[in-house]
Order: C-alpha cells, then structure tokens, then sequence
C-alpha cells in the first residue's frame, strides 16, 4: 500500500470514528440514538455533518450555553468557533436560543430535534435512512421509557361540559396561554407526499411556542400566527381527524396534528400490541351499545385500529390512546369520552426540563 493509499485510509477511519462518538454522543441524550447492525445511523449523520461540525456537536449539552463556554470545552478559539456555531444552528443540527442581545447554543436530539429541524431540505435518500432507522428508535428507546417526548389529548369536540379536565389537557386553553404561536408543515406528512405515499390530510398544522417558535421562525422553518389562527387551525386539523399531540410536559413547547398513516409516532405505535400503554394519556372511549347504530364512522376515524363493530362498536383499550376523534365522529351520541381510574392518571411533568431529566434517569444516563 503506498503512502497516499495510507492517509487515505487513515482519515476515512477518522471520519467514521468522529460519526461513531457523535452518535454515542445523541445517544447519551434523553430520548436516545441507539446504534443498529445495520449502520444506517452512522449513515444518516454523515449526510447532515460535516466530520468538523460532529466534532463541533459533541461539546454541547441539553443546556443553553453562550459560545465562549463550548468553545472553552472543545479547547477551541471562541472567535473561529462563534460562525460554524451559528451555521449549524441555522442547519437544523444545533438548537439556538437568544437573551439579552446574545446567542445560546443547546445540543439537539435526533427526534424530537434535528429531523424535525431539516423540514425544508429533505432528499430522498434521507428520507429512506430516517424511514429505515425510526422503528429501530421507536423500539429500543421510545418503548423502552415511561417518560415519553409527547402525550395524546382528546379533541374539544369529544368532551362534555360536565367532564372534569385539567388546562393542560385542552388544545384550546393551552393555544391561549401561548404569546408566541409559529406554524410548520408536517415533516411527516411531507415526507411520505415526497415519496409519492401522501394522505392528502392538511400540511401546515404543527405549533410550535416560545423559544422553540422563534428558533423555527428565524430559521425559516414555519410562520408566526395569532392565538385565533391557531385556534382555526386546531378545527381544520379535527375536521380531518388529526390526533393531538403536544409535548409531554404541564406547559408543552408544541402541539403536533398527527395521523397515523404518516406520523412516524403512531405509525409505530400502531404496530405494537397495547398502544394505549405506550403513550401518555388519562382518557378512553366508551360505547353506549342502546345508542350504536354500527355505522362504523368511528372505525374511519380511528388511527389506532382500536375499535370494530358487529351488533355495536367495541373498543379495544389496549389500543384507544384517547384522541376522541371517534365521539366527535358519531351521530348517534353512543360515543364518549371517559376519564381512566384515579390511579391510571396520567400527570405530565410540570416543564420539558423535567420530561428530558426523567427520560434520561429512565435510560440510565443520570
């Protein structure tokens, strides 16, 4: 072998081990980025980082941090480091927050994080990796974790007016709450459309709020819009069955429209055998068999293949996440909403700092 051949070698071997720390590094992350037999988790960062900038991602942490101090732990010059920093933030591969006049940069997870944050500049191949990997993720980290990144609440249009239920678990109140509102396409959605395997189902229906707003703003990932905009927007996704899906804390930083046709969360829950006992929710679906007329709307709007109907429909609760697409759905009044046993509620942690400290006490990496 000569000399040229060697170095050849030798830096490829490089670039793989500094792909290799950057994915132990994303694993050590509250919501995990398990290695596979296969290697397509190598391959998917190597079409995002550069070999300089997975070097760069690893002196980050699930903190904001100002530059000097990162720089500081990569040993590296402040000056040099401040624009590959804010380059990478602006490419989906860091997080950037801002205060007081100055720039903060936070390690990003795969998911939720930098797959969301490449929504404007997917590819094919990119696609068909993430498509590959995301079981694989869904089934040794997600499946694994009690703490979830998100939670099911049911519809507005699913719960009575005598139903006891707590502001987080409202859509509405919880759009109300918010001072900044940006709407983004679905990544999902718009994956699958690229790929010639789209649902038709509306497209700009995912919010996001605070810091996380202004980041998918400023990066050109999504709009700002009013409290009532969102709110209109919230009907349109109903109408079209979308389960809701905000982040699994007390004050969310987002609520995702999801179906399960597309959406890479339930999708996979779908496949498991107890969805209802991979998500977080504190309600389930009861049939008043005098009122069903076993028209089967229900049936159609259900994203998890929780219900069948003979004689009347009857809902599997290992699979009813709670949505209530089915009781806004039926005509009959023989669907509704039901809160679960005082010991099945599910309480979210009270902020997302404490849904990531559990996820990763969970995973060990605390």
């Amino acid at each position: 072998m000569t000399t040229s051949q060697t170095t050849s070698v030798s830096e490829a071997s490089g670039q793989t081990d500094v792909y290799e720390r950057l994915a132990a590094h994303l694993d050590n992350l509250p919501a995990g980025y398990p290695a596979t037999e296969s290697g397509v988790e190598l391959r998917i960062l190597k079409r995002l980082f550069t070999p300089e900038e997975a070097e760069i991602a690893q002196g980050l942490i699930m903190m904001p941090e100002p530059g000097s101090v990162i720089a500081g732990r990569l040993g590296k010059d402040e000056a040099d480091l401040a624009p590959k920093l804010e380059s990478m933030s602006r490419r989906g591969l860091i997080f950037r927050s801002s205060k007081g006049g100055q720039n903060y940069y936070m390690a990003a997870q795969f998911v939720v994080g930098i797959w969301e944050y490449h929504l404007n500049d997917l590819s094919e191949d990119l696609i068909r990796d993430v498509n590959e990997y995301l079981p694989h993720l869904m089934q040794k980290s997600w499946a694994a974790m009690e703490t979830k990144q998100l939670r099911v609440i049911p519809v507005g249009e699913s719960l009575t007016s005598e139903a006891t239920v707590m502001p987080y678990e409202e859509a509405e109140k919880i759009i109300r709450s918010q001072s900044k509102i940006v709407v983004a396409d679905c990544i999902c959605r718009k994956e699958h459309q690229m790929m010639g395997k789209g649902c038709g189902k509306p497209l700009e229906v995912c919010l996001s709020f605070g810091g996380g707003a202004y980041y998918y703003e400023e990066n050109g990932l999504g709009r700002s819009i009013s409290q009532d905009e969102a709110l209109a927007l919230l009907e349109k996704g109903h109408e079209a069955g979308l389960v809701l899906q905000p982040t699994n804390a007390q004050k969310p930083v987002s609520i995702c429209m999801c179906c399960g046709c597309c959406c890479q969360v339930l999708k996979n829950l779908k496949q498991m055998d107890s969805p209802a006992r991979m998500i977080g929710t504190s309600f389930f679906a009861e049939v008043d068999a005098d009122n069903c007329a076993a028209c089967e709307a229900c049936v159609d709007r259900c994203q998890m293949d929780a219900i069948t109907v003979d004689d009347v429909a009857v809902i599997d609760l290992d699979r009813c996440i709670g949505c209530g697409l089915c009781v806004s759905a039926c005509e009959f009044d023989a669907l509704s909403m039901q809160r679960k046993e005082e010991s099945e509620q599910f309480i979210p942690p009270k902020h997302i700092v404490d849904t990531y400290m559990n996820m990763a006490r969970e995973r060990g990496k605390l």
